[in-house]
């Protein structure tokens, strides 16, 4: 029973940490590519969605499982925050529990929740857990941390066959949900050295199908990050000695930054190694030396120890010869899971930096089962025990304060600013938010920062380019514009923008030309397909046009502009019927659009449903009760059911409003010449007459 009350209270302690640490963050905004990844991925939105995300994916990765769960949590809470920030934290803590469970298993015995709890609440984790986008860590982990459970009970001494086929499943799990987890087959060949003290035949065979696994969806990410997320992209990673002079240094910061977890900010300055200086190599130099003595140390192990299996021998609880098989597992695992992100396979955020905080979040775990290891061996030291406590309430304060940033573009930037000062990340994503609050001048100085800090980046010409244009500089704007095509042409984006800036500049010929690349290049933005359709139809060209808006709606249902303006297409090729159920589908979407309740009754009135139309146009009046085209187009419908009375008390209404409109005088006359009253009729003839030859 006590057993079972200290378990409670240790899991208590990780949830309520975690909780804490993390709660700044659940009513945070949307930041950097959340956008793209979440509010503007159409995929996610198509009730149909699935069978795209797995067999056509259109999204720089190729990352399935982890989209459709994305998927599922939009139609769950659509684009309210704090479900995606509270599934991050969940599955944060998730993997908290599951790395207890996993160390008990690896003999660290009763402190083997502090690693839990470690987990939970170290700042390195804290971009992983508050940054929405990289849903992809927090949940591929738990399903790595299952696989390696799962192994670990199949690879002790009764083997259960479904345990191999569960830990199998996971890790396939985990690969379609971020391939920086390529590295567990090796994981699992150091973990059997580890055991054992060797690798058999048969631990090489039983890894075979997790290599298998890894090399095919390892070279599908290639090919996605090659084809599509770096296709255009000059990362100037300089050649194999720049790469490992990163890569060595990169494995040291992240060390100092597990021991030492100050200063962290989102975006760290970019290494200077191309070419590299002899220096920068001494951390090689160092992993070298390490391995080979710890090597030589377990070779050095007294024959009584030789093969003796570390479930027998606790870690840090039993003889020392065991240590430095310990220490190679743990560091193993960190360096080994780390090589993905080192900079050896190109990637596109080796553009921005050669570290990050969340490339350390599945390495870390190798650390922690170190630290927690040390714990245990170290905890029966009262003094030890007394630094705890400290230590640990350190690191949820910091990472709760870090955790605040994440609130919003404006804190996130504004703090990167402050602390890497020459981040053109930070200025153009500043610039970006500052654009979408139509602080144009601000962001156009933000925008300038960019192109200062990082010439030549097309991405930067084209977000000046349409600050400019928002501005109104149209020739600044066209020739940002034109130098990011020339740098991106298969981009849609920068496509995409510039066709629609120049629509806007009355360059219609030249915006066609421009957005019709960007749907060729498969646009995801439906305002690429929207105003290729409005440039079409101003340019006669209606079947076009009409193809574009459909496919628009392709891409997004529920879109009530574009059913409008395909409804106006379909009218003027003589499909009102089609127009009608398009008008329909918008007001169902946006019921208070006065112009698309005229549009309705307009049509319906021309199709011979009068009583329809008349409803449509007194519908416009509530919402707009001066608008002249609605209530002359009552009156007439009322006149064409024969409530002539009506209609005429409609257009005197009309000329009490506009009594210089020629239409209703004209309109008047009529319905007053079908009563009878020829004098009357005659006078508003007269002043129709005069008002329409001024």
């Amino acid at each position: 029973m006590r057993a079972k009350i200290s378990l409670m209270l240790q899991a208590g302690v990780i949830v309520l940490a975690g909780g804490w640490v993390y709660w700044p963050a659940v009513h945070g905004g949307w930041i950097w590519d959340d956008t793209s990844e979440i509010i503007d991925n159409t995929m996610l939105r198509n009730p149909a969605g699935i069978g795209d995300i797995w067999l056509r994916p259109a999204g720089v990765d190729y990352l399935p499982l982890k989209t459709t769960m994305q998927w599922l949590e939009w139609h769950l809470w659509g684009d309210r925050v704090e479900g995606y920030h509270l599934a991050n934290i969940g599955l944060h803590l998730l993997s908290a529990f599951l790395l207890w469970h996993l160390l008990r298993k690896l003999g660290v015995g009763k402190c083997a929740w502090l690693g839990g709890l470690l987990f939970a609440v170290h700042p390195l984790m804290v971009e992983s857990v508050a940054w929405i986008s990289e849903f992809k860590n927090t949940l591929s982990l738990p399903f790595l941390l299952l696989a390696m459970i799962a192994y670990v009970d199949w690879d002790r001494g009764k083997p259960v066959p479904s345990s191999y086929f569960v830990s199998l499943l996971c890790f396939l799990a985990a690969m379609l949900c971020k391939s920086s987890v390529v590295m567990f087959p090796v994981v699992i060949l150091l973990y059997c050295w580890w055991r054992r003290g060797r690798i058999a035949r048969s631990d090489v065979g039983a890894s075979a199908p997790f290599f298998a696994v890894s090399l095919i969806l390892g070279l599908v990410t290639v090919w996605f990050q090659q084809h599509r997320a770096i296709a255009d992209a000059d990362l100037a990673l300089g050649g194999f000695l720049p790469r490992c002079a990163g890569a060595g240094l990169a494995v040291f910061f992240y060390l100092w930054k597990y021991a030492v977890p100050v200063h962290l900010m989102p975006n760290y300055p970019p290494g200077a190694f191309n070419p590299p200086a002899l220096w920068q190599f001494w951390p090689w130099a160092v992993i070298i030396a390490g391995i080979v003595w710890l090597l030589r140390w377990s070779a050095l192990t007294p024959t009584r120890w030789a093969n003796l299996d570390v479930d027998q021998a606790r870690w840090g609880q039993r003889a020392p010869p065991s240590i430095p098989r310990h220490i190679l597992f743990g560091l193993g695992f960190f360096l080994i899971t780390l090589v993905p992100v080192l900079g050896f396979v190109p990637m596109a955020y080796l553009q921005i930096s050669w570290v990050a905080d969340h490339f350390a979040y599945l390495p870390l775990i190798g650390l922690i089962g170190l630290t927690t290891a040390a714990i245990s061996r170290f905890i029966y030291f009262s003094f030890f025990r007394f630094l705890l406590l400290p230590l640990f309430a350190f690191l949820i304060w910091q990472s709760h304060r870090y955790a605040r940033i994440f609130l919003s573009t404006e804190t996130l930037w504004n703090y990167t600013l402050a602390h890497n000062p020459e981040s053109w990340t930070a200025h153009g994503n500043l610039g970006n938010m500052l654009g979408q609050n139509d602080r144009w001048p601000e962001a156009i100085g933000h925008f300038e920062a960019v192109l200062r800090l990082k010439p030549g980046h097309a991405a930067a010409h084209n977000d000046l380019a349409n600050a400019l244009a928002q501005s109104g500089r149209w020739p600044e704007a066209i020739g940002h514009y034109e130098v990011a095509v020339s740098l991106l042409p298969r981009s849609a984006k920068v496509q995409g923008d510039f066709g629609r800036a120049l629509l806007k500049a009355g360059r219609r010929a030249d915006a066609i030309e421009h957005l019709e690349i960007a749907v060729r290049l498969g646009s995801g933005n439906i305002a690429d397909y929207y105003r290729l359709g409005d440039a079409l139809a101003q340019s006669g060209r209606l079947p076009e046009a009409i193809e574009r808006y459909e496919a628009a709606l392709r891409l997004r249902p529920d879109f009530a502009p574009v059913h409008v303006t395909l409804g106006n297409a379909l009218v003027n090729v003589g499909r009102s019927s089609d127009a009608i159920a398009h008008y329909e589908a918008a007001l169902r979407l946006e019921p208070g659009d006065a112009d698309t309740h005229f549009n309705l009754g307009y049509t319906l009135a021309q199709r011979g449903r009068l009583p329809e139309a008349i409803v449509q146009f007194e519908e416009t009046l509530k919402i707009n009760p001066n608008d002249a085209r609605a209530e002359n187009n009552l009156g007439i419908t009322l006149a064409k059911t024969g409530r002539l009375p009506e209609a005429i008390a409609q257009f005197e209404a009309v000329l009490r409003t506009h009594p210089k409109d020629a239409e209703a005088h004209n309109n008047l006359g009529t319905a007053l010449n079908s009563t009878g009253r020829r004098s009357e009729a005659k006078a508003e003839f007269e002043k129709a007459r005069a008002e329409g030859a001024r």
